[in-house]
């Protein structure tokens, strides 16, 4: 199934509104009730689930920030 530019687009905002700072209070949440992590394993743990959202997700964020492929000529073009 093939999303359509606006859809991308819509969908796209949706997930860094919402569910950016959702998956950022569970992916805390579920680590502060483990006990403390060694300092040397904090760091790539923290960096891992920074990154670990995009990658599900790439197919959604996929040429948002060109121009609508879907729209006339005249309208691409910048003045």
């Amino acid at each position: 199934m093939a999303l359509s530019y606006k859809a991308r687009r819509r969908l796209s905002l949706l997930v860094l509104i919402v569910g950016l700072p959702a998956y950022v209070v569970v992916a805390v949440s579920i680590l502060s009730t483990m006990d403390r992590l060694p300092h040397w394993l904090e760091l790539p743990v923290y960096i891992f689930l920074g990154v670990a959202w995009a990658f599900p997700l790439k197919f959604v964020f996929l040429g948002v920030g060109k121009a609508d492929p879907d729209a006339p000529q005249d309208a691409n073009e910048d003045k």
